[in-house]
């Protein structure tokens, strides 16, 4: 059952890549999108939303970094420095080899449609939480206390 989930996500990958292409994978697609961040104007409560929005790009990039143990920061220093040297947005973090390298000759993509659609679905949400003066959310379990022993044994 394992394996066949496997071969139907590998065939919608595939589909989604044929449809608009392909990106560099580990999260670098979005890194590269902070680019287009420096070009706008904005003062205020705007440039506000425009760093929260670059933070935001960032941090799938710096999560995968940590979850292989490693400094999220200093790791996407270190693929901006590769990148501006190579002059090339394919650089990046594999976690296997734990080291920099071209992500696209090393085979590490992703499907365009769906880093957009992530991108786009999140963006939807957070205006969405941000316009409603709402929010409705589960409150957390409370922790039931332990049983207790059965009377009459010594542990």
């Amino acid at each position: 059952k394992e394996k066949k989930h496997r071969v139907e996500d590998a065939l919608s990958a595939a589909r989604a890549a044929v449809e608009e292409g392909i990106l560099p994978g580990g999260e670098v697609a979005l890194l590269n999108a902070v680019k287009a961040l420096d070009t706008v104007k904005a003062e205020g409560d705007e440039l506000t939303g425009v760093n929260i929005l670059r933070r935001a790009l960032e941090e799938p990039f710096r999560q995968l970094v940590v979850n292989a143990g490693q400094d999220g920061g200093v790791m996407l220093e270190g693929v901006r420095r590769k990148q501006a040297e190579a002059k090339s947005g394919t650089w990046g973090y594999d976690v296997i080899k734990n080291e920099i390298v071209d992500l696209v000759k090393t085979g590490i993509i992703d499907p365009a449609k769906v880093t957009r659609s992530a991108l786009e679905n999140g963006a939807s949400v957070a205006a969405m939480i941000l316009t409603t003066e709402a929010l409705i959310t589960d409150l957390p379990e409370k922790d039931k206390a332990p049983s207790m022993p059965s009377g009459g044994m010594d542990y």
